[in-house]
């Protein structure tokens, strides 16, 4: 079965993408994966097909961290910058769709790539790596974090989905008037709405139920599914001489990655991060990822990138921006974890790891001092946090998320041949 993958955003966006698909290979399916330019060695690396989409993720990300928590400027902010590029998108989009047995996409491609499945009269299912599309009143929605639950978190998500869905629609039909040679219809269809006999889109959410429980609302939903999370088969590394070095050289690190996240402040936050690491006695050691910032002192080590299932279990803490990829990472690796949340969906998840006792609390990136950092440094030591960290990690590495992944795929395909193949 050919299959399709569209994702666009970071690596965060991208690697449950292409773990998903390493595992649809191995299934002996042909699955073509549609990301960024920028991800073609990443996504080759693992022998799967890539089809590059245009556009910088880069810019997506400077965006969106302008905006901080805010969910109108964050939205405004993002959609400015899809416009420009949607046309080419869309374009590069549908031509990867064609010939496709079933089509899978992720949040940016919520609309477009169900759009693309149905005028090619085929199957799809929306994967998201944080909790969209599914109203709750257990948890708000992931752009409104502060909401306590209850009604209030459940408008949360109904007036985000509409917001989603309404806006996306009138900015394409303004985009199809400007390019009436775009690909799609000028209204795009709402992947979770009934249609008739055709089986519902399955709405998969790539993270795990120890880390998300899933609530009553989604357990009433069959096209709701929570198989865990997306991980990529893990690969032999061979670390650099000075960093295998440093690691050597003294007490495990605290591991300091803002991942691909690009913020005006990154300079000054990472030197209350260092300073206060420095008071504390401790080594650092900083993952400069997109957003990397040349700094330099006796106790730290900073390199671009190490496969983080490598690193991440020879830390003593791990410092990060609550990315949903970033998270999954710490989490899965059984070190302590702490967030600083900078915006989108990264409050949230600072709030899941804060619940979930894995690490000192999370701090606000305005609330961000070296006295607080200190505080929260101190507590490397406490034997519960480590003790709930391995705890947890043992339950998300016990997960197949992929390879309930890949069972779904394959249950969606056979659903629908059932129930006869819609004309496009």
């Amino acid at each position: 079965m050919k299959i399709t993958l569209l994702t666009y955003g970071s690596r965060g966006d991208v690697q449950p993408f292409l773990a998903l698909a390493v595992a649809l290979q191995a299934a002996g399916h042909a699955p073509v994966l549609a990301a960024p330019l920028r991800f073609r060695a990443f996504v080759e690396a693992h022998q799967v097909s890539f089809l590059p989409l245009p556009g910088d993720p880069e810019q997506i990300s400077a965006r969106f961290n302008d905006a901080g928590g805010h969910p109108l400027r964050t939205v405004r902010a993002i959609s400015e910058y899809v416009l420009q590029i949607a046309p080419e998108v869309a374009a590069a989009s549908y031509a990867a769709c064609q010939g496709s047995d079933l089509i899978i996409h992720g949040f940016l491609f919520t609309s477009g790539g169900h759009a693309a499945a149905r005028q090619l009269g085929v199957p799809d299912i929306s994967i998201q790596t944080f909790p969209m599309f599914a109203p709750t009143r257990a948890f708000p929605n992931v752009s409104a974090a502060g909401i306590p639950p209850g009604w209030l978190s459940y408008g949360s998500h109904w007036l985000f989905d509409r917001v989603f869905r309404y806006g996306g629609n009138a900015g394409y039909r303004r985009l199809h008037r400007a390019h009436p040679d775009m690909p799609f219809s000028d209204r795009l269809p709402w992947p979770f709405a009934p249609a008739g006999r055709t089986p519902a889109t399955p709405l998969v959410f790539a993270f795990s139920r120890h880390v998300i429980p899933p609530p009553v609302e989604w357990q009433r939903e069959s096209h709701i599914h929570v198989p865990g999370y997306f991980h990529l088969p893990s690969q032999a590394y061979q670390p650099p001489a000075d960093l295998a070095a440093f690691l050597a050289a003294g007490e495990p690190p605290v591991c300091i990655t803002f991942g691909s996240m690009i913020n005006r402040r990154m300079e000054e936050m990472l030197a209350v991060i260092l300073e206060a690491v420095r008071q504390v006695g401790r080594r650092a050691l900083l993952l400069s990822g997109w957003g990397g910032v040349p700094l330099s002192a006796d106790n730290v080590f900073a390199i671009g990138s190490v496969p983080h299932d490598w690193l991440l279990p020879r830390c003593c803490l791990v410092i990060h921006h609550g990315g949903a990829g970033t998270t999954a990472a710490a989490l899965r690796s059984g070190t302590p974890s702490m967030v600083i949340p900078l915006a989108g969906d990264q409050p949230f998840w600072a709030r899941r790891v804060d619940a979930l006792g894995v690490g000192p609390r999370s701090i606000r990136a305005r609330d961000l001092s070296v006295e607080a950092m200190r505080a929260a440094l101190q507590a490397i030591g406490s034997t519960e946090h480590a003790a709930r960290a391995a705890a947890l990690a043992r339950l998300l590495q016990a997960e197949d998320g992929v390879g309930a992944g890949v069972r779904l795929v394959e249950a969606q395909r056979l659903a629908w041949e059932r129930a006869g193949t819609p004309q496009p």
